[in-house]
């Protein structure tokens, strides 16, 4: 029998074991477009879980299973953490009210999630990690009918898993021609693993890399003079400065190391027949400086107040982690948008969006960040717009969790899309109405996009070497280049038609002016005198250029 304690255990061991290998399940992904890694966002979720039960102390493995299912549900990155997720909230159902589970129970839980997963997907794959979670559950079930041991019935799950891992390729041709597994199976076979080490001896997983957070993965912050000192600090100003060495001074600068340890701690003094480079830590400021001058110069001067600036580091950090303020429902409708660099957002925001939430093709966001976003939307009915294919799953959960306020998603899967889907936006119509017309309009749009190579590939018989120029058409791969202009004017002659009478041309962080419009003149020559191109600096990381075809 399993308790509630052994599955918290369980849970924290598979957080780790994923966390520990995410990057190997990263580097399944056959698709060459630098994405929300399968590895990374399984782990993010499932890490959510384990942050949330690290405070949960009762032994009741059904109140375990419930706590861990919510808190993944909110934390859900990507489709493979939203599937992971839905997993886990059948699992919780399979589990609800009860104190001990057997094998039996654990079986029968698994493939409640299982069901709650292939109902989720509008097409379900096979050869994915749905093939992977329902063979391991109906094994798993079968197991349980002969021995309802819960670590016989487990042991046959995990092997099971890993069995109808190997036949992903069989059932998927794309992995078997790149050589690898499913990534989203190898990441649950991964959270089985981690399970079963607490399950069959007690032995939680530990974490690689302690002082790895999974918001690292998200990348890190810029740091300040605070940053260099994470302990307590005992001096208030960082000051730093550079003194022009008078040659008639023949003191020498260890000197002024000594007197600057004498006022303050982490002392730096570098020198040559220059110059005199100083950091200290000091409430005397004004003394250190004195005290360059007596060898020269003083060429730079920086001073900075690390009280203020943990203050400030603190309040920044206290505001991102409570999100944006929850607002009542008073108007009739509203929006919010996924999407990240600055010209983006103000377009969007120009559009009639009240909350933008930051995040694309390499950072998805949380069910949690959309939902607080919804709710910061002061409306009766909130429209979202995901804009990417790997975050349309996580806005459909917010659904069922903005009690007070109606959520309609409207399943954009590119940025050019989902702006056309807020023009298409008619107060009038009902709210139905409103969602299909808006995804009519969207599917009508023809996105082009110039990014770059994250991994070497022969993908469709394409052979694509990291960092490369690739184009795709409507998320399918058509050319590669070595010059982004070169390589959207020619994914421009593919995408315009004799009635193409619009072209959006975006474009994103390396690319100048001067190039953003030697690429709209080119387009534009390819089109009707009638037809125009707009050119908009959307500052949008990944993407060279992201273009709008209608």
């Amino acid at each position: 029998m399993i308790t509630g304690t052994q599955l918290k255990d369980a849970i924290l061991s598979a957080s780790n074991h994923i966390h520990n290998n995410r990057k190997q399940v990263d580097e399944l992904n056959i698709f060459p477009v630098p994405d929300g890694d399968t590895g990374t966002n399984m782990s993010m979720t499932i890490g959510a879980a384990a942050r949330e039960l690290e405070r949960f102390a009762s032994d009741s493995i059904g109140e375990c299973a419930e706590k861990a299912a919510s808190a993944m549900l909110r934390g859900a990155r990507g489709n493979s953490g939203v599937i992971l997720s839905l997993l886990f909230r059948g699992f919780a159902k399979g589990l609800k009210d009860k104190e001990t589970a057997d094998g039996l129970d654990l079986a029968n839980a698994l493939l409640l999630g299982v069901e709650a997963a292939y109902k989720a997907v509008m097409k379900p794959t096979e050869g994915t990690i749905l093939t992977v979670a329902r063979v391991s559950g109906e094994k798993g079930r079968a197991a349980a009918t002969i021995n309802r041991d819960a670590l016989v019935v487990w042991d046959a799950v995990c092997e099971n898993a890993q069995k109808a891992l190997a036949t992903t390729p069989e059932l998927l041709p794309v992995l078997k021609k790149a050589g690898v597994v499913d990534a989203g199976g190898k990441g649950l076979t991964l959270i089985l693993e981690g399970m079963r080490s607490v399950f069959a001896d007690g032995m939680l997983i530990p974490a690689a890399d302690p002082s790895a957070s999974e918001e690292d993965a998200q990348g890190a912050t810029p740091g300040n003079a605070v940053a260099e000192w994470e302990g307590e600090i005992t001096f208030t100003y960082c000051t730093e400065f550079i003194v022009g060495r008078d040659p008639q001074v023949q003191e020498d600068p260890a000197t002024l190391r000594t007197f600057l340890e004498s006022i303050g701690d982490c002392v730096v003094v570098v020198d040559d027949d220059e110059i005199i480079k100083v950091h200290v830590h000091t409430e005397q400021p004004g003394d250190a400086l004195q005290r360059g001058l007596a060898f020269g110069q003083l060429l730079t001067v920086k001073i900075e107040n690390m009280r203020e600036q943990k203050r400030k580091a603190e309040e920044a950090a206290a505001a991102a982690k409570k999100g944006p303020e929850r607002a009542e429902p008073v108007n009739d409708y509203g929006f919010v948008a996924v999407s990240v660099g600055d010209g983006l957002k103000a377009l969007f925001t120009d559009l009639g969006c009240e909350q933008i939430v930051s995040g694309g093709q390499t950072m998805n966001p949380s069910t949690e960040d959309i939902l607080e976003a919804v709710l910061a939307t002061p409306a009766k009915t909130v429209f979202v717009f995901p804009n990417n294919k790997n975050i349309v799953m996580a806005a459909e959960q917010v659904v069922a969790l903005a009690a007070d306020r109606k959520v309609v998603v409207v399943p954009t899967r590119t940025i050019p899309q989902g702006l056309t889907a807020l023009l298409a936006f008619d107060p009038d119509d009902s709210d139905e109405d409103n969602q299909a017309n808006m995804l009519k309009a969207a599917e009508r749009v023809g996105t082009g996009q110039v990014t770059f190579a994250a991994r070497d590939s022969d993908y469709d018989g394409h052979k694509i070497r990291e960092g490369e120029i690739i184009s795709l058409m409507n998320g399918k791969l058509m050319y590669t280049d070595k010059n982004p202009v070169k390589a959207v004017t020619h994914l421009a002659k593919a995408m315009i038609k004799k009635d193409t009478s619009f072209v959006t041309l975006i474009y994103g962080e390396g690319i100048t002016e001067e190039q953003a419009e030697e690429a709209r003149a080119s387009i534009q020559g390819r089109l009707s005198d009638d037809a125009e191109v707009t050119v908009i600096n959307g500052g949008q990381p990944i993407y060279y250029f992201i273009m709008s075809v209608e």
